[in-house]
């Protein structure tokens, strides 16, 4: 969301007049600023959390939009080799034939941790794992690690790392983020009108070139 907001605000603050100011932060602790009286116009989160938030008369009820959706993809270093993983079985002969494994340790990484467990993989590989806080593309193209899982947003923008595709979609898992209305909104006008421009061509083809599809 950050390179997307990075790119889509200036084309509404060209178009729309009025000046955005974004904060970035992890999903659990924006949450909690909201759920502490933090003053904002917009929450932009995946999708259970602004739900939630709706829920606690924190949203505007009916105002949630979803604004696009993030695949986990397999990533590997620049040039290396890219292995078969267009079936469930061929993505389970890539895991356990690469020399080492990286995922995150945030949500797309638990959901992968997940996964191995489910595929039966998690004590094959548990040697040759390799956790990291940040995108597991700079770890392959630092050639710490072979094999890479973690969003498709969060491969592209690494040089040095290619991204081999998204998981099969019998073991994809979708993040929808969406965007909400505060119930306290100073500004409800201009954040509609913001909400309503992620859904123009302009910022569809943003939210293409960052690996997600629109909402």
């Amino acid at each position: 969301m950050q390179g997307l907001m990075a790119e889509a605000v200036p084309l509404f603050e060209r178009d729309g007049g009025c000046k955005v100011a974004v904060e970035i932060g992890l999903t659990s602790a924006l949450r909690k600023a909201i759920a502490d009286g933090a003053v904002f116009d917009i929450a932009l989160l995946p999708r259970g959390d602004v739900d939630a938030l709706a829920r606690d008369g924190r949203i505007t009820t009916g105002s949630v939009t979803d604004i696009a959706r993030s695949a986990i993809g397999v990533a590997v270093r620049a040039g290396a080799p890219k292995p078969d993983i267009t079936t469930v079985d061929a993505f389970k002969r890539a895991v356990l034939q690469a020399g080492s494994v990286t995922y995150s340790d945030g949500p797309s990484g638990l959901y992968v941790a997940g996964l191995m467990e489910r595929l039966g993989l998690a004590e094959a590989i548990k040697s040759k794992t390799k956790l990291t806080t940040g995108p597991v593309a700079e770890l392959l193209a630092r050639g710490e690690a072979e094999l890479g899982l973690q969003q498709i947003v969060a491969i592209l923008p690494v040089k040095g790392a290619d991204l081999v595709g998204p998981l099969p979609a019998e073991l994809q898992n979708i993040i929808v983020y969406a965007a909400g209305l505060s119930a306290r909104s100073a500004n409800g006008e201009a954040a509609r009108k913001f909400i309503a421009f992620t859904a123009t061509p302009e910022v569809v083809d943003l939210i293409r070139a960052k690996g997600m599809e629109p909402g």
